[in-house]
């Protein structure tokens, strides 16, 4: 299966991961560490401290996993050929269990415990909000690699950018008009139904911009539906949103519900094409839909393995090498984060959380697998979206879209 994670490898990996965690806590200890709580109090002079708040379990568990896979390659790397001006990179990852409560918690740790001078993170844009306001208080810079939900890098209410969050992917708004456009124009579809997690803020915005794009291209939105993380049975609303007979149906929603929702839609007998957003990828999505339900299902995405594009072809092959694994979108962006956090370092050159920060903000034509990455005034990446396919349970590369 594609991109599936055996448990061996996974073991290798989590236990790397812990071992950095360790390795951190113990030289802290011996540092008389955590004993202000101060913005990047005190960073050690002589190496980088970056913290990784990551979904290593619970819901978003592969997101976390395959994210910080990425991100190691490179910070891995850097560190054999001798560092940033003599400076290791030492990545401290901890588990934020996909919560967000959680991923505050794991925020303060990093900052003021293991003393990160910049935080890599975290997946899902749920759980970055629950970090926002605190290393905006503790000036601390933030890149999420996965975080889609523009409310992450712009405050709701004063409408200003977030100084320091930075994310190292493209938006909801972007992503909802590339999956409007192309159900109307490719697929030449005018009815939707959308069924939405109305607990997740990634679920929210993107369900709010493909409606948006999609009554402003001429079609019609039949049913908007909703559900919560974590619902199993969802086929009275599936039922009811067959009564509407859609052309489509839009499940912006992660893997895990996204899985049963595709499953119960097929047993009900609506076999009208399913679609969504990057929150799909995973290899789990196979396993809990079956593949034959997930035929003439669409999702929009970061990126496509089978793209020829030589920077992908290489990444791939090292990447399965090293995981023995096909990476999946968040593990492209682990990397793609890291490298634009490695570039921002060696311009800061130094440890200091505020001179990261200004790095990151003046990001301009780094080189990523995802293309050459630069930042509009929201802290955005400009970059092109992928339109993935599912044939029998496997992800074929349908279409590359770049933004207007």
């Amino acid at each position: 299966m594609k991109g599936e994670v055996t448990f061996v490898q996974w073991k290798k990996s989590f236990v790397a991961a812990v071992s950095l965690v360790v390795t951190a806590s113990l030289l802290t200890a011996c540092s008389g560490g955590g004993s202000k709580d101060t913005a990047a109090n005190a960073p050690v002079a002589n190496e980088f401290v970056i913290g990784g708040n990551f979904e290593l379990s619970g819901g978003q568990a592969t997101f976390g996993k395959a994210a910080v896979n990425g991100a190691k390659m490179v910070f891995d790397k850097v560190n054999a050929e001798g560092g940033i001006n003599g400076k290791k990179i030492k990545f401290v990852v901890l588990d934020n269990k996909s919560e967000a409560t959680e991923s505050t918690n794991v925020a303060t740790k990093l900052i003021n415990s293991e003393k990160a001078v910049a935080i890599l993170g975290c997946t899902t844009s749920g759980d970055t909000l629950g970090m926002v306001q605190l290393a905006m208080d503790k000036k601390i810079p933030v890149l999420s690699t996965s975080a889609t939900n523009p409310k992450v890098t712009v405050d709701e209410n004063t409408k200003k950018t977030n100084d320091f969050i930075f994310r190292a992917c493209f938006i909801d708004p972007f992503q909802g008009t590339v999956m409007a456009n192309f159900t109307l124009n490719n697929l030449k579809l005018n009815t939707a139904a959308v069924l939405t997690d109305n607990q997740a803020p990634y679920s929210k915005g993107l369900a709010q911009f493909f409606k948006e794009s999609f009554a402003k291209g001429g079609g019609e939105i039949v049913a908007d539906e909703g559900y919560v993380t974590g619902d199993q049975d969802f086929k009275a609303t599936l039922t009811k949103i067959r009564g509407k007979n859609p052309d489509v149906l839009y499940v912006p929603g992660y893997y895990e519900e996204v899985g049963k929702i595709v499953k119960q839609a097929r047993e009900l007998g609506m076999t009208m094409p399913i679609m969504g957003g990057d929150g799909w990828d995973s290899p789990k999505l196979t396993e809990i839909a079956g593949a034959a339900a997930l035929n003439n299902t669409f999702f929009s995405n970061h990126y496509s393995s089978e793209d020829t594009d030589p920077l992908v072809v290489d990444f791939v092959k090292r990447y399965k090498e090293l995981y023995g694994d096909v990476p999946d979108s968040m593990a492209v962006l682990g990397y793609d984060g890291a490298l634009i956090m490695v570039d921002a370092l060696k311009r800061a050159g130094e440890p200091n959380a505020v001179k990261i920060k200004e790095a990151l903000a003046a990001t301009k034509d780094v080189q990523t697998v995802t293309g050459k990455i630069s930042y509009d005034e929201q802290h955005n990446p400009i970059k092109a979206a992928a339109i993935i396919e599912m044939k029998d349970g496997k992800q074929t590369f349908k279409d590359k879209v770049a933004p207007k």
